[in-house]
């Protein structure tokens, strides 16, 4: 029988994985890399969870795990430097593959370099199944929808409502973030895919809530690569995020633009950066992710650029709707509902109705 295997259980997003998987009937097979922390974790868990020792350095341990037809959940990160063991190893095996990453290189890799590979194979790959990305590939297609045959464009931005302190990011998070910088960015463009500079764009979205400015940098995502699939009129999709001051990042985005056109700097930098990354170093506790929630904004735009619809998404904190959507998407997976193969977004996956649904009951919601 074809089972859920979830790679890094003992990690941060691991291991709220395990717990929703957990909550929602499923039992997985958990694996990471030591045999203390994953028994650990099975007890925290609860119940007769099966156990597996793998290694991301070992690649041959992580396709010990999977048999065909599986579903192999990874939030093992950064994904840039550690995602494509997991991604090989999925393929290989036959079996169906979701991930948590939220990093524009990583997301284009799945897309444009394994999607092809999977769909000959016969696997579904879902990256960025959780906050990154799958809220805004949902906002952005209502968003299309609502607005009509005048809709060419999409803009969504993401935002964070409530009480959020340096304390509210994970270690895992801030390596993937920090690791970014030294990647293109991308987006959908007169009709075409795009890479282009961190932060290109600034846009402003009105108000986060009453009195919170939204304005946010624009940043690569799965929506430029999915959606434009979907809404096959789209010449603009184009993601922001609203974290920290958006103009400082566009300007820190332009000073380190040139220094990284320079393949021998930026492998130095990125070698001096990632011996200082802290690693997956625990987040946020319950009562800390309690105080802020998601906020997801969208704007279906016309060829002038005037806005024709808005659409708001809010709900959980980032982290707990990550790990129940990544429970309920693999279980989804695992029961058969996606049968489209190859690199595909959650639209394409599951369709707006079935898509609104499982994001609701993940925590998030729409206006």
């Amino acid at each position: 029988m074809s089972k859920i295997v979830l790679l890094g259980a003992t990690g941060y997003t691991g291991e709220l994985t395990a717990h929703a998987l957990r909550r929602q009937g499923s039992t997985p097979l958990l694996a990471a890399r030591r045999e203390d922390a994953l028994q650990e974790l099975a007890a925290s868990v609860g119940g007769d969870f099966p156990t597996a020792v793998a290694d991301i350095s070992d690649p041959a341990s992580v396709r010990a795990l999977l048999d065909p037809g599986d579903v192999l959940i990874t939030t093992v990160g950064p994904f840039a430097r550690w995602g494509e063991v997991a991604v090989e190893a999925a393929i290989d095996a036959g079996a169906h593959y979701l991930d948590s990453t939220g990093e524009a290189s990583f997301i284009r890799d799945i897309f444009l370099k394994f999607g092809p590979r999977a769909e000959q194979a016969g696997v579904t790959l879902l990256t960025a199944m959780g906050y990154d990305w799958v809220p805004g590939n949902l906002a952005g297609a209502v968003a299309i929808e609502r607005g009509g045959d005048e809709v060419s464009g999409v803009l969504v931005g993401y935002f964070n409502g409530g009480k959020t302190t340096s304390q509210s990011m994970s270690g895992g998070t801030f390596a993937s973030s920090a690791g970014a910088m030294f990647y293109p960015s991308h987006s959908h463009s007169g009709g075409q895919f795009v890479t282009e500079r961190n932060a290109s764009r600034v846009h402003d979205f009105g108000e986060v809530e009453d009195g919170v400015p939204a304005r946010a940098f624009s940043v690569g995502s799965s929506e430029s690569l999915s959606l434009p699939r979907v809404y096959q009129e789209l010449q603009t999709v184009d993601v922001y995020l609203g974290w920290n001051d958006p103009d400082k990042v566009q300007a820190q985005a332009a000073a380190l633009e040139p220094v990284l056109a320079d393949e021998g700097a930026r492998a130095k930098m990125m070698a001096e950066a990632e011996a200082n990354m802290p690693g997956s170093t625990g987040g946020p506790d319950a009562e800390l992710r309690a105080q802020s929630y998601a906020v997801i904004l969208a704007e279906g735009i016309d060829a002038a650029g005037d806005v024709r619809s808005k659409v708001r998404a809010q709900g959980a904190n980032g982290y707990d709707f990550t790990a129940d959507f990544l429970a309920l998407a693999g279980r989804a997976v695992l029961d058969g509902e996606v049968t489209k193969r190859g690199a595909i977004g959650p639209v394409e996956a599951f369709g707006v109705p079935r898509l609104t649904e499982l994001v609701a009951q993940a925590g998030i919601t729409l206006d």
